[in-house]
């Protein structure tokens, strides 16, 4: 079980991505957390605190989330990479589904908070490391240059599938394509 503290970032990431950043109040996590009203404010004074918390927990269950993927996975070409990945969306659409929308709400906040923006890249750190890391066990020659395109298409496709799901998802072909394409390696 987790600390109180913890408690009251997953109430506030669950408020997030079930009902987006209006959503996000103290009174609302005390709700979710099940815990006596003034509780989240106890914790977090304002709406700003709370939300520099919250991306702070939720990077921390993100990257739980692509390690445990990555320590079982080692993509050296680029099917097993556009497999991986393919594997992760429907993670992120599915089973981790609250958790990633809250991470789009948190995206557009970010737009117009610049304290969020500069956390979010912080915190976004290590994965992009690790899929740089991913990129050049699969053959990409320029993986920094290759990451973001990828990465901002898979993020894409993500998106999308959230915004309208679809019982069919599958991304896998044009997961592989664009593999292929920026790569420039063959996909078996």
């Amino acid at each position: 079980m987790g600390s109180r503290r913890d408690d009251v970032l997953d109430a506030a990431i669950e408020v997030l991505g079930q009902s987006g950043m209006r959503g996000l109040t103290h009174r609302r996590v005390d709700v979710e957390a099940g815990l006596p009203a003034g509780s989240t404010s106890n914790l977090f004074r304002t709406r700003d605190a709370l939300l520099e918390a919250v991306v702070g927990r939720f990077a921390e269950r993100e990257r739980h989330n692509w390690e445990t993927i990555a320590l079982r996975e080692t993509p050296t070409s680029p099917a097993e990479l556009a497999r991986v990945m393919t594997l992760f969306a429907h993670e992120a659409t599915g089973r981790h589904r609250t958790l990633t929308l809250a991470r789009y709400a948190i995206l557009v906040e970010a737009g117009i908070h610049p304290s969020l923006r500069a956390r979010l890249l912080a915190t976004g750190a290590g994965i992009n490391a690790w899929f740089i890391t991913w990129l050049r066990a699969a053959g990409s020659t320029d993986p920094h240059r290759h990451a973001p395109v990828i990465m901002n298409h898979w993020t894409g496709v993500v998106l999308h599938e959230l915004a309208i799901p679809d019982p069919t998802f599958d991304p896998s072909a044009q997961i592989a394509d664009l593999v292929l394409s920026v790569v420039g390696a063959p996909v078996r």
